[in-house]
């Protein structure tokens, strides 16, 4: 009998274990539900490479309110109902997406799914970390990244189909999307508190009160600048492959664009799960490395006009992308206090999702000043130079 009872536990923890990893997967796979269908919108609405650029990086005003007023929620409230209000603001998100007529619709949508995602985040890898048994937190971290970029994935490879196969491109990908927005909430709902004496929202002051440790803040340096660099990379490309694959390459098959990024997540997942034996320390200088041919290799791709290349670039720009990302959360993971765990990981985030966000209102403003290839260059410029800076910054620093 007890034998039959820990079995039951062990399945139990591992069912609540892929709850949450397929909530972290489906709240990031609504952020790229739109890769594919910048070129519709463009034409639908009739806006700019500039204003395009902006619907794609509006998200962050989302992500930064999250963080910033709701960092430390689901570390008073409880991950559990943190998370549910999550994949609630979620599901208006795409609701607002399903009905969208015009571009104050678009931004709507994309500053709640930041805002969904901002919550989410934080909650569920602070939730996995501690539904895992035991010391070592790097499979959480794994688990986290990992699952991160396959929602990403997902997304884009869904909403492409849809809309090059099926009929209403815009509204049938986000009507598939909200089915899948319940059905994650159904887990998440059954899955186990592991916040032992839980507050109220009310016990939350919701003044900006995300930081660092003292002991620890040293060593978030290193983590939280190759987060940035990493997702810098993955938003250069979300926002400007479509674009890239429209007017240089000439496809215009949106299956083909949603592919492209879904090949991009799928080579970021790989590598997490290929490189799990890597230091964290590893990891991150690796990473940095990766970078310099990754935008090269983009650039080349838009100069040159070749999708042999194009695919040669999204497939270093996801295991560049997939190593940074996976190198700073482990260490997150392991230097943050137990009692302020999604705290520290939330500050992490704002890290990465400033660098998903930032760059790219530069690269659109500037290809609105000079032509798409010299805005392309500039940001691979930018990000070899930092990548140079920071791989000496973290092989003193990063131990």
């Amino acid at each position: 009998m007890t034998s039959y009872a820990q079995t039951m536990a062990r399945d139990y923890e591992l069912g609540g274990k892929a709850a949450v990893a397929a909530m972290i997967a489906a709240l990031f796979a609504g952020s790229t539900a739109l890769t594919p269908l910048y070129i519709i919108y463009k034409q639908a609405f009739g806006f700019s490479q500039v204003t395009l650029t902006l619907v794609y990086a509006v998200y962050v005003v989302g992500n930064l309110g999250a963080l910033l007023f709701f960092g430390r929620v689901s570390d008073v409230i409880g991950r559990r109902p943190a998370a549910l209000a999550a994949m609630g603001v979620a599901v208006v998100s795409a609701v607002f997406f399903l009905f969208a007529e015009n571009l104050a619709w678009l931004d709507i949508a994309r500053i709640l799914s930041g805002l969904g995602i901002g919550v989410g985040a934080g909650a569920g890898t602070a939730w996995l970390a501690e539904l895992i048994e035991g010391k070592d937190k790097s499979r959480a971290a794994i688990i986290t990244t990992s699952t991160n970029f396959i929602g990403l994935g997902v997304g884009a490879l869904m909403a492409g189909l849809l809309a090059q196969y099926a009929p209403w491109p815009l509204r049938l990908t986000f009507a598939v999307y909200l089915i899948l927005l319940a059905l994650v909430t159904v887990l998440i709902w059954r899955t186990r508190e592991t916040v032992s004496s839980p507050g109220r929202f009310s016990d939350v002051s919701l003044r900006p009160r995300l930081s660092v440790p003292d002991n620890v803040r040293a060593q978030f340096v290193a983590p939280a600048v190759t987060g940035f660099g990493a997702m810098a990379l993955v938003g250069f490309y979300a926002a400007l492959a479509p674009s890239i694959l429209a007017q240089q390459l000439h496809v215009t098959n949106h299956a083909e664009a949603g592919g492209l990024f879904f090949e991009l997540s799928i080579v970021a997942a790989a590598t997490i799960v290929g490189t799990a034996r890597l230091s964290a320390r590893s990891t991150m200088l690796a990473a940095l490395a990766l970078m310099i041919p990754a935008v090269a290799l983009v650039v080349a791709a838009q100069i040159y006009a070749s999708m042999a290349l194009m695919i040669a670039a999204t497939a270093v720009c996801g295991a560049a992308a997939a190593l940074g990302y996976r190198g700073g959360l482990q260490v997150v993971n392991q230097i943050a206090p137990d009692d302020r765990r999604a705290e520290v990981v939330s500050v992490f985030f704002i890290c990465c999702f400033c660098g998903n966000a930032l760059p790219v209102i530069g690269i659109g403003v500037l290809s609105g000043l000079a032509s798409a290839t010299m805005a392309s260059l500039a940001f691979a410029g930018m990000i070899i130079v930092f990548s140079m800076v920071a791989l000496g910054f973290g092989a003193k620093y990063a131990r």
